[in-house]
């Protein structure tokens, strides 16, 4: 195999030397998405395995931990970047399980407003303070600096990207 057919990402998501016409941002895009693949699958086993929750179970009860007094479901669905037919089915389950409830707004009767219950909240703050060790244990190799360096370099990147997609 030569060196310009060389596969550069391995079976486990470690970028390896690229093929000499990949330019560099190709390659930081290549190395961005398998480390964010890395922790996203280590976060959502454990999860699954210490709580038996679901990533998108788990992403709409943080979105709406943040907001006490619950969110339209139209307005859930933007922050999580997903159709409102996409989390139905995963409110049903939340509901069943006496996490959410869901409401009419009575400023709109059509539109409902979901809400953490307190056992939600109470089990939610328990599941984000084990997310934030495995997500500090992932990261203990990184000094206070690199994280900054990379949260400001990240941030250019991110304005970078929304001003090219304008």
């Amino acid at each position: 195999m030569s060196e310009q057919s060389r596969i550069w990402i391995d079976a486990e998501t470690k970028i390896t030397d690229a093929p000499e016409d990949h330019h560099e941002e190709l390659r930081l895009w290549l190395r961005l998405f398998s480390v964010t693949r890395l922790i996203e699958n280590d976060v959502r086993s454990k999860l699954q395995s210490q709580f038996d929750v679901t990533f998108p179970r788990f992403d709409i009860l943080s979105q709406l931990y943040r907001v006490p007094d619950g969110l339209i479901l139209g307005e859930l669905s933007q922050r999580l970047m997903v159709s409102p037919g996409n989390i139905t089915s995963v409110i049903k389950r939340l509901m069943e399980d006496g996490l959410i409830v869901r409401t009419q707004n009575p400023d709109d009767r059509r539109e409902n407003i979901v809400q953490m219950t307190a056992e939600g909240r109470a089990k939610f703050a328990e599941m984000a303070e084990a997310n934030e060790a495995w997500i500090r244990d992932l990261t203990k190799d990184l000094t206070p600096a690199d994280i900054r360096s990379l949260q400001a370099l990240l941030q250019k990147l991110k304005t970078s990207v929304r001003r090219a997609l304008g």
